[in-house]
């Protein structure tokens, strides 16, 4: 079954005690965006220091979050389904999504339903979480809610947090938005590009005549 954001919330798959859920939320009309959540084994709430929730944005843009952030750097299992000592699960409960349609097991059933700007997929991914928060009781008892990004996510992190904080404001989402965290983030090529000479010649990995040329 799908996940409707605007209708009684189902869940395709997941274990019976709800700390592994996963499936699809019919964003738009034959648009389907794949989610994947972890419920932490370690978690305690009080009132003083709510239990947070990370939502995970991969970068690319079209790199998948269920298979490279999930099974590659921060879940519970590594892509040999062992289990990773170093997991974020330890520290927030989690969920991945394949963002934006078309990546992963995210899927269209028509390519001009694909997005072609960073704010569409925001609006895709705000859809999503208001399905999230109908179904997971997280994050109805107010888990915080962490946007975090690496690479070209920084982009889909930014424009979410805006387009949350704004259907938040609107009462058109109940959750709490706790924060945005970007890592290694790709949200200015140009500044970027030319900020590796500097660098370079920082930690002593170019020389001065190397740097200039660089710089040309």
């Amino acid at each position: 079954s799908v996940l409707r954001a605007s209708a009684a919330a189902s869940v395709t798959a997941g274990n019976p005690d709800g700390t592994e859920l996963w499936g699809f939320v019919e964003v738009r009309p034959k648009a389907n965006l794949f989610w994947w959540y972890y419920k932490s084994p370690q978690r305690v709430s009080t009132p003083s220091r709510p239990w947070p929730t990370v939502l995970w944005l991969q970068g690319g843009p079209g790199a998948s979050g269920v298979g490279i952030g999930n099974f590659m750097e921060i879940g519970p299992l590594d892509v040999n389904l062992k289990p990773r000592n170093s997991t974020w699960l330890q520290k927030a409960d989690l969920i991945f999504m394949d963002n934006p349609v078309g990546v992963g097991y995210s899927y269209v059933e028509d390519d001009s339903l694909l997005v072609t700007t960073d704010w569409q997929a925001a609006t895709d991914a705000t859809t999503l979480l208001k399905a999230l928060a109908k179904e997971l009781p997280t994050l109805q008892q107010g888990s915080p809610l962490f946007l975090v990004a690496e690479s070209y996510g920084g982009k889909y992190a930014a424009t979410l947090g805006v387009s949350v904080a704004r259907a938040v404001r609107a009462g058109d989402l109940k959750l709490k938005l706790a924060g945005v965290a970007l890592g290694d983030s790709w949200v200015s090529p140009e500044d970027f590009t030319l900020a590796y000479a500097p660098l370079l010649l920082e930690v002593s990995r170019l020389d001065d005549n190397a740097g200039d040329a660089a710089k040309k």
